[in-house]
């Protein structure tokens, strides 16, 4: 609640011209929206520059008086989203699965889990999009389902049923792999 609060806040100081609001914003987003984009792009070049891309199109929204933002959070990634898919029409590609185990801290077992995120990695491309798309909102970037359903533009209800599907048909790829 407190973070909703304070970036209204922030969001109508930027329409003033505080240029710090938006140093804020930019700094608490800018390692979850280069981890969400590079997630589909796998390229540290192509996520920089989407990356800002991102914040130049938000910067953009955000100084114009006209427009209102609800949620910034779900408005962030959305155009996030939006970029990236923008990205792969204009190259005609389609998306590749991220590296998991870039995400993820080192430890001991550290060649077990990249074995591991290999075969969830095989496992994970062989999925549809929006399968891929919701496991990695919920299970990487660890979104409550209500906030997935914001990114995505659809009811909490359908981001459920397709996070189980989604689930379930991983479990049954990773036990016949």
């Amino acid at each position: 609640m407190f973070r909703k609060i304070r970036e209204q806040y922030l969001i109508s100081k930027i329409k003033q011209g505080n240029k710090e609001a938006f140093s804020e914003i930019y700094n608490s987003y800018l390692d979850k929206i280069y981890r969400f984009i590079y997630f589909k792009v796998s390229s540290k070049e192509t996520a920089e520059d989407l990356v800002s891309d991102t914040f130049l199109k938000i910067l953009n929204h955000l100084t114009n008086p006209d427009k209102k933002i609800n949620n910034l959070q779900a408005f962030i990634y959305q155009t996030a989203r939006n970029l990236v898919i923008d990205h792969y029409r204009q190259n005609s590609a389609t998306i590749p699965l991220e590296n998991l185990e870039k995400t993820l801290p080192d430890n001991k077992n550290h060649h077990l889990l990249n074995d591991d995120l290999r075969t969830v990695e095989k496992v994970l491309s062989t999925l549809k999009n929006e399968y891929r798309e919701i496991i990695v909102l919920c299970y990487i970037d660890q979104f409550s389902t209500k906030e997935a359903a914001q990114i995505l533009q659809k009811p909490e209800g359908t981001i459920r049923v397709t996070l189980h599907r989604a689930l379930k048909t991983l479990r049954e790829k990773i036990e016949s792999h």
